[in-house]
């Protein structure tokens, strides 16, 4: 069978959900857990020439390799469809671009653990690199979390543009690095929103619709505050106890993008999403630094370059992803609504990041009011990268 035959083999038609996940763990067992991974989201698993075929290749590039980069995320291995966290092209790219010098295990769908947990196994060095979002990087390498202070880098374009700038490299990178950390590229997905749980009247339009109810979020100090500026109640939830939280009253709403809210399942729990575009629900690829300095030259500019090619692949996907998500929220029965502009400044004026409560959070993480500027100024300016907004 030729590659371009293996890689569009169909699936079995007439496989139940069950019977795949069979043959998904009849596979890791007899091929590996990589080769699986990959068949499952070719559409080949069900192909015995097309599975032994895989698992020869990865062998050989496996055994052909001078490093195994074990690469770990929350993510199912086909998220890319709605959540473009790229991992197979991130594996490929690496690989290609050492000249198959580096391996890359991949461990999706938090096999190896989900947020500030392999946040820290990346500190620690049990694995080579993770994803994970900015949110639970942030009591890792606090500086990051400057980016959930609102309305001054929720719009992709101005979050790509902040990432990929002198200023973040200068002042941001080098602060993550002194924890260890070697970031490799962040992850622009889209802002985050306000979605509300079906015993909860919607759409949410202004700060005034939210005024009292539990608003489900994470660890982040940041965002705890701006809930509170907008007049909800901050509720932390673990993630993974969220979709029960919503389902029992626990919490009435919460604010990941549109297409984490798809992917993670939440398109039978909630009655709206409002796109309120105040902070990036953003990510990061980021690697263990003595890893990654103890690799000689030649594999450090691999590595920068198979991430560089990455963050592209990654911005074109984002409508594409996004449009997917929607698509199938709303035949779930899920409302959109888009504030208009009279309406998203109420957002802004109630707790952007031009309030004063937020002085003393850019001096403690940017280290003065000036630096803070400095990196505002850079999210404003165009960096050569194009992403789409919503």
């Amino acid at each position: 069978m030729k590659d371009d035959d293996r890689r569009n083999a169909p699936e079995n038609p007439t496989q139940t959900p069950a019977l795949t996940r069979r043959r998904f763990f009849q596979v890791a067992g007899t091929f590996g857990f990589t080769t699986a991974v990959i068949a499952s989201a070719g559409g080949f698993l069900h192909s015995d020439e097309a599975v032994a075929q895989t698992a020869n290749e990865e062998r050989e590039r496996q055994q052909a390799a001078e490093r195994t980069m074990t690469v770990a995320t929350a993510y199912i291995i086909t998220a890319d469809r709605s959540y473009p966290i790229m991992q197979l092209d991130f594996k490929e790219n690496l690989q290609n671009m050492s000249n198959g010098r580096i391996y890359v295990r991949l461990a999706p769908n938090g096999q190896l653990g989900t947020g500030s947990a392999l946040a820290q196994s990346v500190q620690e060095g049990t694995i080579e690199c993770a994803q994970h979002s900015l949110s639970n990087f942030a009591p890792f390498a606090p500086v990051v979390d400057l980016i959930n202070i609102p309305y001054w880098c929720g719009d992709n374009q101005q979050f790509a543009n902040l990432v990929t700038s002198a200023a973040w490299r200068n002042e941001v990178n080098p602060k993550v690095e002194e924890r260890g950390f070697k970031p490799l590229w962040y992850v622009t997905i889209d802002p985050r929103t306000v979605a509300v749980g079906r015993g909860v009247e919607g759409p949410v339009r202004t700060p005034d619709d939210i005024q009292g109810i539990k608003f489900r979020v994470p660890g982040s100090q940041i965002l705890q505050q701006f809930y509170r500026l907008l007049g909800a109640n901050p509720t932390p939830v673990a993630w993974g106890e969220t979709p029960s939280a919503i389902q029992q009253g626990v919490a009435d709403a919460l604010d990941p993008s549109v297409g984490a809210l798809y992917v993670f399942g939440f398109k039978d729990i909630l009655s709206s999403i409002t796109l309120v575009r105040s902070v990036p629900d953003a990510q990061v690829y980021s690697c263990n630094k003595a890893w990654y300095d103890a690799l000689d030259g030649e594999l450090q500019e691999a590595i920068d370059f198979a991430s560089e090619t990455t963050f592209r692949q990654n911005l074109a996907k984002v409508p594409a992803a996004r449009a997917y998500a929607m698509s199938e929220l709303s035949k779930s029965g899920v409302d959109f609504y888009a504030p208009t502009e009279d309406e998203l400044a109420q957002w802004s004026e109630r707790a952007g990041h031009q309030r004063s409560e937020w002085d003393s959070v850019k001096t403690e993480l940017a280290g003065s009011i000036e630096a803070f500027e400095r990196l505002r100024e850079a999210a404003e300016t165009d960096g050569g990268y194009y992403v789409h907004d919503a």
